[in-house]
């Protein structure tokens, strides 16, 4: 939990894209927003230059493993990319991110996008997207069985229907819609309705809180796991059902399915069992939320080891293994020895060029060709090309003034960054 160990390591590795990662998090735990955006392009960044030739985002055909460790850098990358558009106020870019990191492994869906994209498509008023998703992955994803897409689609009808361009025609259809899918999906989740009138400040009515359909024992007796999908879904889109016209809508179908019930509608109880789809907690995989591991992802059971395949457990394996250890037990132990190669006492507090990055002296002003000497001498960093001539600038082993010393300065003084990219 030393951001300033990862800044000595992005000293030697500027675009080593883990670490820019997790000190991402870092300051965004302190609250600068725009270095850890900055930070995550820059790790974007790293990882488009390293692109095939014929890899293609664009193109939808591509796939990336997430079981593969050297992938998951990626994948995290382009989520916390879409994260901080979406906190931006830029719905509509972080739906094409949402679509992408959904495209490069759409059968397993390891950061559940699934869960988000439809909130991202009602944001950008992306109805028709939304709706054509549905129909065409219904019927090999049952994606019905899902909280969020059970109320966003009949939400994204409605929405639709709400248009004033729209036809007569169309309009009849997609208010039809919007109101058949609704009330299967309160139907098949009672449960969710309570929690969402909570969420909207409205209180229900006595006729319908009091209802052995939607009142208490409809929330309790959920599953866990369908609990927490019911909770994520509200907790990101419930300020969508805030309006007038559709809360109006909500309390007609809310009606017409207590009618239903009341009336012993072979319907309901088809449609009102728990699908199997939230009967058991969904695998550790995604973005890890906890104090441990904020910058990583779990891969679950299934990942594979670096270099592809795991080593076999043979006899003569475990031979050598517990042969080096022997060896090792023998060997006088060194506790005090540095992580790192260089002291810490020598990157603060040696030589004046240290001090002058950490802000204990003055710092020097390098020249332009200094400065392009220095952005240039670092390890995995290339030469910046100017406008209107070739780059200027060899490498010259100076480490100049670029992205390691304002990361210094953001953790020793908490000076502003500064550099170009």
């Amino acid at each position: 939990m030393e951001p300033s160990n990862i800044v000595v390591l992005l000293q030697t590795s500027p675009y080593h894209v883990d670490s820019l990662l997790q000190l991402s998090d870092a300051c965004r735990f302190q609250e600068d927003q725009e270095m850890a955006r900055d930070l995550v392009e820059r790790a974007l960044y790293s990882m488009e230059c390293a692109f095939h030739p014929l890899f293609s985002l664009t193109s939808g055909t591509c796939r990336l493993d997430y079981r593969r460790p050297e992938n998951r850098s990626f994948y995290l990358a382009l989520y916390k990319q879409m994260s901080f558009l979406e906190k931006r106020g830029c719905p509509r870019t972080a739906l094409e991110y949402c679509k992408l990191i959904l495209s490069l492994e759409p059968d397993e869906d390891p950061l559940c996008m699934l869960l988000l994209i439809d909130h991202l498509a009602l944001r950008a008023r992306n109805y028709e997207y939304l709706i054509r998703l549905f129909q065409e992955w219904e019927a090999h994803r049952n994606l019905s069985q899902l909280p969020n897409f059970a109320f966003s689609v009949p939400l994204a009808y409605f929405l639709l229907s709400q248009q004033a361009d729209l036809p007569e025609q169309e309009f009849a259809h997609a208010r039809g819609q919007a109101s058949a899918l609704l009330q299967q999906a309160l139907t098949m989740f009672p449960g969710a309705l309570m929690p969402l009138l909570e969420h909207c400040s409205v209180r229900p009515d006595a006729a319908v809180a009091g209802h052995r359909f939607f009142g208490p024992d409809a929330e309790i007796s959920q599953p866990p796991a369908l609990s927490q999908l019911v909770s994520l879904y509200l907790g990101r889109s419930h300020f969508l059902w805030k309006e007038p016209a559709t809360m109006s809508w909500l309390e007609e179908n809310v009606r017409e399915v207590l009618q239903a019930v009341d009336a012993g509608d072979p319907a309901v109880e088809a449609q009102g069992t728990v699908p199997a789809c939230t009967q058991k907690h969904p695998p550790a995989r995604g973005p890890v939320r906890d104090q441990g591991s904020r910058c990583g992802t779990a891969p679950g059971r299934d990942h594979a080891a670096y270099g592809g395949l795991r080593p076999s457990a043979s006899p003569g394996h475990h031979l050598l293994l517990r042969q080096a250890r022997e060896a090792e037990s023998r060997q006088p132990r060194k506790h005090n020895r540095p992580l790192l190669p260089v002291p810490a006492a020598k990157l603060h507090r040696g030589g004046g060029e240290a001090r002058g990055r950490c802000g204990r002296g003055p710092e020097p002003q390098p020249g332009p060709e200094q400065a392009d000497a220095g952005r240039a001498g670092h390890d995995g960093q290339l030469p910046l090309p100017r406008p209107g001539g070739p780059t200027r600038g060899a490498p010259r082993g100076g480490r100049g003034v670029g992205l390691s010393s304002a990361l210094l300065c953001l953790v020793g003084t908490g000076r502003p960054l500064k550099y170009n990219c």
